[in-house]
């Protein structure tokens, strides 16, 4: 059963971000990210509070932030129509081609352990364990058990808006957030030929370049680029 607002914001508010990656979100690559996320038993409401805390441990993996505007997220699937109706609203206050970063993760859960211990012991002995390891990209979260993908999605919140900064200043640096005539922006054009080369090699099917294009609305313009792929075949 879904979560009002209320019990989701609350389930927020408690979540501590007790040790944050050394590192920020690499900008020209993938960043995997260890995390611990600890939580109090849900039974505890039940029996009353115990020495017990349960370890969820996974990786946030997050891929190569990449420039976007306003038109091409309006293409994007998996929006809500609220959603879609705030993206139109940018559009219509900023126009099609203002840059922007877009981010995406993907969660693997790893293990689930619960262990008899206080959590402040529990804290220490993961922090001993990171800097022994000299692992910069390990984090510890503690959050609420019922709702412990939300303390995750409060971690990635805080891991993105960290990195933005320097994120926004490397592809800035290289020219990445520039907008040509037709409004894509220049981190855009290397993507697809990226996209192109890979499905030259079969690394990529044509149709994921396909959805692509068709986001920045530029096939025509790469149509005779792209069916000469299925000529080399």
């Amino acid at each position: 059963m879904p979560m009002d607002d209320d019990r989701i914001m609350e389930a927020v508010k408690h979540t501590e971000i007790l040790r944050l990656p050394k590192q920020s979100l690499a900008t020209f690559g993938t960043t995997n990210v260890y995390y611990y996320l600890l939580t109090e038993p849900s039974y505890t409401e039940l029996v009353g509070k115990v020495d017990e805390v349960v370890i969820r441990e996974g990786r946030v993996i997050a891929e190569r932030p990449k420039v976007v505007t306003p038109y091409y997220l309006t293409n994007m699937e998996g929006f809500s129509p609220d959603a879609r109706r705030y993206l139109d609203m940018l559009v219509r206050m900023h126009g099609t081609s203002v840059p922007g970063v877009l981010y995406s993760y993907r969660n693997e859960p790893k293990e689930l352990n619960i262990v008899s211990d206080t959590m402040e012991s529990v804290v220490d002995r993961l922090n001993a364990d990171i800097e022994r390891r000299g692992d910069p990209l390990a984090c510890i979260i503690k959050g609420e058990d019922e709702l412990w993908d939300v303390s995750l999605m409060k971690f990635i919140f805080e891991l993105t808006r960290g990195s933005l900064y320097e994120n926004l200043w490397q592809m800035s640096a290289r020219g990445l957030l520039e907008i040509d005539t037709h409004g894509i922006p220049r981190d855009a054009r290397l993507r697809i030929d990226q996209l192109f080369a890979r499905a030259e090699r079969g690394d990529c099917e044509p149709r994921v370049l396909k959805e692509e294009l068709d986001r920045w609305n530029v096939f025509e313009e790469y149509q005779d680029r792209f069916f000469r792929i299925f000529k080399k075949k």
